[in-house]
């Protein structure tokens, strides 16, 4: 799916807040954060779910056109009772994206499609058995973009990890790898738990650029600037995005060099998000 179709392709920072706090929903909006995701997941007990699905449906009214365009539902897990009442909602109210949780076969993400032919697609990759099947999945047609689920993704393989998640640089490298393979928008880090520790954030979120990722899952306000300050480009490489796509346009399209390097479609889609975050167009 081409990022260009949706702002959340180029987004940077994303901002999770429980389905069951409706209050919250236009703070969240309002907090710094490209996308916010409304969580019907693990921010919900299942006592709740229905009530949740209530709160979202009753609320979606009140939002503007562009507040739309930023809102995300992240649904329960495919192997969840819940997840068809979930698909369901995110059908009746058209929503532009919907975060799967759990995500581990290309025939889920297809299943999704095929109920949500006009919803953009992330698939949260939190299991061993979704690192292993990355490839297939990153390559359905809807996919906009993989997210990293590094908490749970952790507890499934019995990961103990240290404060940098060392251990899971791995696994990191394979999600930015099979995005760039099928030549969708960079993905997203998963969370840091810590709300407090500046540091922390910060040298987390720096990390997931360095590696290749294009934003970063937040679960508090707090992280949203510290996180979209590290993503933000700096001059010389909003110059650079610039100068790449200046040469795809004299090429129209074809193919060409620019310092030694060939100018492909990934790369002139890394330059447009470059310019989108820095508000550079």
């Amino acid at each position: 799916m081409n990022p260009l179709d949706t702002p959340i392709g180029f987004s940077s920072t994303f901002l999770f807040v429980p389905g069951t706090r409706p209050e919250r929903f236009t703070k969240a909006l309002d907090s710094g954060a490209d996308g916010v995701i409304i969580d019907l997941e693990d921010a919900v007990a299942e006592e709740d779910k229905e009530s949740a699905r209530a709160a979202i449906r009753a609320a979606w009214p009140t939002f503007t056109a562009e507040q739309i365009k930023r809102l995300i539902i992240r649904s329960n897990s495919p192997g969840s009772h819940f997840y068809a009442a979930d698909l369901i909602l995110v059908q009746e109210l058209d929503v532009a994206c919907i975060l799967i949780p759990k995500s581990e076969s290309l025939d889920q993400i297809n299943g999704a499609a095929q109920i949500l032919p006009n919803t953009a697609i992330i698939p949260m990759i939190e299991t061993a058995i979704g690192l292993d099947r990355l490839n297939e999945i990153a390559n359905s047609e809807q996919v906009l973009r993989l997210a990293l689920g590094n908490i749970d993704l952790q507890a499934d393989l019995g990961m103990v990890c240290d404060a940098q998640e060392t251990e899971l640089q791995t696994a990191r490298f394979q999600i930015v790898l099979a995005s760039r393979l099928a030549q969708i928008a960079p993905p997203i880090d998963g969370v840091t738990p810590s709300t407090d520790n500046i540091e922390r954030i910060t040298d987390d979120a720096e990390r997931a650029k360095r590696m290749g990722f294009g934003g970063k899952l937040c679960i508090h306000p707090k992280q949203v600037s510290l996180v979209k300050d590290s993503f933000m480009p700096t001059a010389a490489e909003v110059s650079w995005a610039h100068r790449v796509i200046e040469a795809d346009k004299a090429s129209k399209g074809g193919a060409v060099k620019l310092d030694g390097r060939m100018i492909d479609r990934p790369v002139v889609l890394l330059a447009q998000r470059t310019l989108a975050i820095a508000g550079k167009p």
